[in-house]
């Protein structure tokens, strides 16, 4: 099992920044790649490899959004940049568990997660 706790949303203009943080506690955090979702639909965002080596983007946060993880720290951010305000949505962050040696980097698909955080609203006003 994985527990996962996100945080950072908040209110923001259009331009601005936010980093989101998801804490992850439980089995283990280093086995699991990991991924950012969006809205009820858990529109795809953000992934990244068990070890961070690589990462994988939708087209629509490409260049603005970057995702990251410090495992000593058990958790995994995503930096936002230049906001918009169709970013406006519940962020949700996910694990997928892929073993202690892995480096598979999950498609950009919500099947592919099986532990999920409760989400932390962004709202990005214009």
């Amino acid at each position: 099992q994985v527990q996962l706790v996100e945080s950072g949303g908040g209110l923001v203009q259009a331009g601005g920044s936010l980093r989101l943080s998801c804490a992850a506690s439980g089995r283990t955090f280093s086995t699991a790649a990991m991924g950012w979702f969006r809205q009820d639909q858990r529109e795809f965002v953000a992934a990244i490899t068990r070890t961070g080596g690589r990462t994988r983007y939708s087209d629509f946060v490409k260049g603005r959004f970057t995702i990251s993880r410090d495992n000593a720290k058990n958790t995994v951010y995503l930096q936002m940049y230049n906001l918009k305000p169709e970013d406006t949505a519940v962020y949700y962050c996910a694990a997928a568990d892929v073993g202690p040696t892995s480096d598979y980097l999950p498609l950009p698909s919500r099947r592919e997660y099986k532990y999920w955080g409760q989400g932390t609203q962004v709202t990005v006003s214009s």
